[in-house]
């Protein structure tokens, strides 16, 4: 979750120590526990970049969705 543990925070620890990280956001699509995401950070300031984040990771995705894949 944004803010207090989300049902995956145990993942999201353990990539958050595994990559030296001051944040982290674990995303889980059709997790044994369903879906859910967990976000972890050293600083809460980094909270407020979340949501900007986020919004370029998603259209980032939409772009990639609309161009051809390569080598047609």
């Amino acid at each position: 979750m944004a803010r207090g543990p989300g049902k995956y925070d145990h993942l999201a620890s353990w990539v958050r120590e595994r990559a030296q990280a001051d944040g982290v956001v674990v995303i889980v699509l059709d997790g044994t526990r369903g879906a859910g995401f967990s976000f972890q950070a050293s600083n809460p300031r980094l909270l407020t970049l979340l949501p900007a984040a986020l919004r370029l990771v998603a259209d980032t995705i939409e772009r990639d969705l609309d161009e051809p894949p390569s080598g047609c």
